[in-house]
């Protein structure tokens, strides 16, 4: 049965940790706007979500990989923030090499921010039905 919940909240735990990293990225991209050279970046969301799911990763700290055998070779966690960062293409570069424009970075890291919310309402609420109903049955 714990295997169904998991399963079940996998999604909204995946796509919650890449919103939180693209938001991470996109404020990079706001806190370097007067940074000469510098390159904004993104990540193309529904694409990293994709690949994750594919891969079955879970993100988090909750569990961690034992060895079972010192002829085992350890696992290296991967960065998803230096997976797949694309670099965004602006409408007018700068003088000095700098592709942010404030106003498209803004605009993404709104939206960014109001799907985070939607998605974390979403589960809440998918948690509370799952208590409401475990509260009924006791």
């Amino acid at each position: 049965m714990l295997d169904k919940l998991d399963a079940a909240f996998h999604f909204q735990q995946e796509a919650l940790a890449l919103r939180n990293q693209r938001q991470e990225i996109l404020s990079a991209n706001i806190a370097n706007a007067d940074t000469p050279g510098y390159q904004a970046r993104d990540i193309d969301f529904a694409a990293q979500l994709k690949q994750v799911m594919a891969e079955g990763r879970v993100t988090g700290n909750g569990m961690k990989l034992r060895l079972a055998s010192d002829r085992h070779i350890p696992a290296q966690s991967q960065n998803r923030l230096e997976m797949d960062l694309l670099y965004r293409v602006p409408y007018q570069t700068a003088m000095d090499g700098n592709t942010v424009d404030m106003d498209v970075e803004r605009s993404h890291f709104a939206d960014n921010s109001l799907k985070y919310q939607a998605e974390l309402t979403m589960t809440n609420s998918q948690l509370k039905s799952m208590m409401s109903v475990l509260q009924s049955q006791g």
